[in-house]
């Protein structure tokens, strides 16, 4: 009762609206929404449009010139720019500075130096060759460059008494007492048993001492002892009445001639550190090799 008393005494001053209410059209009539008023930009507000994604082409539409990105070429495919031409001689190739092996080494690239004698040691060789008969002279020091020469070097001239050295040979005072010591105990005592007949040995024919050279002549690779007046090739005996004996391949002589050879190319090594003979290679096909040279060991390389 409360409610209706309430609503009874506010209508006397209801009113009702001078106009009435504007028609709406209907929802399935509407083609297009008002536009809803926006507020003015300033020009300084204005914002960079955001990129929006380029719409869906038909497939069967091509794309306009513009759209159509231009294919780059590859990097192989760029043409190389001309070369600039240049004028004078040609630049040097790099020089390669791996070190050679000693093999393929020239003498001049091994850099080697003249072994050196000590006086005491050089006086006491002299005096043994003077004991044993030795007919020598001293001669100058010899220097040829690259590790070629004689520091003491002798001139032989008679390997022992009245047993001539041809041509006279210039050695180191070791490699001459070597030769002494071989033909006093090995070639002299060989000979009167194998070659009675033959009478004394007069003359031993040398084919090389000192002279400044790789092995076996060669370009390159290790320097003779040659070289250093530690080597002298053998290349026959005389005799007083026989026929020379030229050093040649005997392995299969079986006359006493034959084993003479054999004979004192195997004492050799009693008194030289290297003995070669024509059995060894091409190279001493017809001569000895007889050298004095020092290995670790006291090592001897004979054949």
């Amino acid at each position: 009762m409360a409610v209706i008393l309430a609503a009874l005494a506010l209508l006397p001053g209801a009113r009702l609206p001078r106009t009435g209410p504007v028609p709406q059209a209907k929802p399935e009539a509407a083609t297009e929404a008002p536009a809803v008023p926006q507020p003015e930009k300033k020009p300084e507000e204005e914002q960079v449009p955001k990129p929006q994604p380029a719409p869906a082409q038909n497939p069967e539409t091509p794309p306009a010139a513009s759209e159509v990105p231009t294919p780059q070429p590859k990097p192989s495919e760029i043409p190389a720019a001309p070369a600039v031409e240049k004028f004078g001689p040609p630049s040097p190739a790099p020089e390669d500075l791996t070190p050679k092996p000693p093999a393929e080494q020239t003498l001049e690239e091994q850099h080697l130096t003249i072994e050196p004698e000590s006086d005491a040691d050089h006086a006491e060789c002299t005096t043994e060759l003077q004991s044993l008969g030795v007919v020598f002279r001293e001669t100058p020091r010899i220097d040829d460059n690259n590790g070629c020469g004689i520091d003491k070097p002798i001139i032989v001239s008679q390997a022992l008494p009245g047993i001539a050295l041809k041509p006279e040979a210039t050695l180191r005072c070791p490699t001459a007492l070597a030769l002494a010591r071989w033909m006093k105990g090995s070639v002299i005592p060989a000979a009167s048993v194998a070659l009675p007949e033959s009478g004394d040995i007069t003359t031993i024919n040398q084919a090389s001492a000192y002279i400044c050279r790789l092995r076996n002549g060669a370009d390159t690779g290790k320097i003779s002892e040659h070289a250093r007046g530690n080597a002298i090739d053998i290349a026959s005996f005389s005799f007083k009445k026989g026929e020379d004996v030229a050093v040649r391949s005997r392995r299969d002589d079986s006359t006493l001639t034959g084993a003479f050879q054999r004979t004192v190319s195997a004492a050799g090594c009693l008194y030289f550190t290297t003995v070669l003979d024509p059995e060894s290679d091409a190279a001493h096909e017809t001569h000895f090799h007889l050298d004095v040279i020092k290995r670790k060991g006291d090592f001897r390389y004979c054949h």
